[in-house]
């Protein structure tokens, strides 16, 4: 159908052969499209009708940020670590300001950051308040640090929010201060009211 489509719409020196010739292929073209809907009703079981095209929930766009204290304990290797370069860590989170939440996670990590060289990862479930709206949601964490510079991208796990935070999606970026003083940013949408 896309070539006929595509003769319809070639320009043509003989006007009049033309004319005829795009009528004809368009009638043909509709008549292959009215076939395929007659052909796709008659082996449903039920008539076919066409549905009203669902336009989507437009996200709505909010900022969040404050600051949050964190502790991290290392955990001893387990059997999959064990023997290798890898160190597992709890980590226990407290935001505060527009995220007012709890956090507990675990942190798997590799190499050295003393010496500018490692990297990590990193899993954790917040519950509390967000703008006001109760649930929980998870957040995923990468970060590698190389030759001194640190990249870190953290997400909210699609599907992980619940509650008056279910369909949460976002980023939150970190930011440490002088002295070790954390704070975040968080940028997500939550699906328009109802």
């Amino acid at each position: 159908m896309r070539g006929l489509l595509f003769l319809i719409s070639v320009p043509c020196p003989a006007s009049r052969i033309c004319a005829t010739l795009k009528a004809i292929m368009l009638r043909a073209s509709l008549l292959s499209a009215a076939i395929l809907l007659c052909a796709a009703e008659a082996h449903s079981a039920q008539p076919f009708q066409l549905q009203p095209l669902q336009q989507k929930e437009t996200p709505v766009s909010h900022h969040a940020e404050g600051p949050f204290d964190v502790k991290m304990v290392p955990l001893s290797a387990d059997e999959v670590t064990s023997g290798t370069g890898m160190a597992r860590f709890s980590v226990v989170k407290q935001y505060h300001g527009a995220l007012d939440a709890t956090v507990k996670g675990e942190m798997l990590s590799y190499g050295n950051p003393a010496s500018g060289e490692a990297g990590y990862v990193a899993l954790e479930e917040v519950t509390g308040t967000l703008d006001g709206r109760k649930g929980t949601f998870a957040m995923q964490h990468w970060g590698t640090m190389h030759a001194g510079s640190f990249e870190l991208r953290v997400e909210v796990v699609p599907g992980s929010g619940t509650g008056e935070l279910a369909g949460i999606a976002g980023t939150l970026t970190i930011t440490i201060a002088a002295g070790g003083k954390h704070s975040y940013a968080l940028d997500y949408t939550l699906p328009a009211a109802k």
